[in-house]
């Protein structure tokens, strides 16, 4: 089996020859390639070189156009703070929507347009030609929670719940919209797993996702499914209090945060649910000893099931060792 096939095989239900393996790396791959992370946010060849250098030399079964979360809200005219060796802030001092009577008049740009996601787009179509066959080919987009609180900031969108429920509604309108059509042409460009990164719905409580976000979560799902590829749910810190909703979204792969124990996500999911992840990436995958780490992973394993992609809670941090990260593709390859 290709790396493609293995994947899509276990979103089906089918039988796989092994588990895959698919962490997300960012830092880590410019660091691989020897360029700043301005360089690799900027630049999609950059971007493609290191995703397809960490993706060969460790066994994982993807790449990923992800980078920062915060290409949708440049294009919309969000103030960006980059840094040549972090990835780029959203000012929250100066917040686009400070103003709130802005939303009306704010129009979703072109994701073709020259701008931040245009050059995502241009990292899908090139993984395409140079790993289409071998590899899943993974692109991402905001969610709704997130992106509105790059839009709004995310200590006022917290009140904002309580203050405006109807702002919010139009907000998280808008970015479901704005996800829907970048996610379009990522997967014109040839993806073929539409990662959401929704890290703000970590923030709320079970009444309020499952009000204000799961329903716009689920747009975004059923439409990223209409246009032909599979989504992957990521919600980075503590869901351990959504995790039902999550399940309920029908994502073919949730990716779980450290905080919350693979145990609980099977049975708040089910049997079915792909489930990736988990160890704590600084505190098992960067600071433990490879045969550590080993047994870490298999205990995710037995707990997660047959449905489970090797994989840790978060981003691998730049600085993890790299007899560590192999210990992630040798599990995956051997069981």
């Amino acid at each position: 089996m290709t790396s493609r096939e293995r994947v899509l095989a276990m979103f089906a239900g089918k039988q796989v020859d092994h588990l895959p393996c698919m962490p997300i790396t960012m830092q880590f791959a410019a660091d691989r390639i020897g360029r700043k992370y301005y360089d690799y946010v900027t630049d999609y060849c950059v971007l493609v070189e290191g995703q397809l250098r960490v993706a060969e030399e460790f066994g994982f079964d993807h790449v990923g156009c992800i980078s920062d979360p915060t290409r949708e809200a440049a294009d919309c005219g969000a103030a960006i703070i980059f840094h040549e060796e972090t990835p780029p802030d959203i000012d929250e001092s100066n917040a686009l929507l400070a103003d709130k009577s802005r939303l009306a008049k704010l129009k979703i740009p072109d994701p073709l347009g020259g701008g931040r996601m245009h050059d995502r787009v241009k990292a899908a179509a090139l993984f395409k030609e140079k790993a289409g066959k071998g590899k899943i080919i993974e692109g991402w987009i905001e969610g709704p929670c997130a992106e509105g609180a790059d839009l709004r900031g995310i200590n006022t969108i917290m009140t904002d719940f309580f203050e405006d429920a109807g702002f919010v509604k139009e907000l998280f309108e808008f970015a479901t919209e704005l996800g829907v059509r970048f996610a379009k042409v990522q997967i014109e460009a040839g993806v073929d797993l539409m990662g959401i990164g929704d890290a703000a719905a970590s923030l709320v409580g079970p009444r309020i996702y499952e009000e204000f976000v799961w329903p716009y979560e689920k747009r975004l799902v059923d439409g990223i499914h209409k246009m032909g590829a599979a989504v992957r749910l990521h919600i980075c810190g503590d869901t351990r209090k959504i995790l039902e909703g999550m399940g309920r979204l029908e994502a073919e792969m949730i990716d779980l945060d450290y905080p919350s124990p693979i145990s609980l996500a099977r049975e708040k999911m089910g049997q079915k649910q792909v489930i990736c992840g988990n160890i704590n990436p600084v505190s098992m995958l960067r600071e433990a000893s490879p045969e550590e780490i080993y047994k870490a992973v298999e205990n995710c394993h037995k707990e997660a099931g047959e449905n489970f992609i090797v994989g840790a809670g978060c981003e691998i941090t730049r600085d993890t060792p790299l007899e560590n990260i192999k210990v992630l593709g040798r599990y995956a390859s051997s069981h």
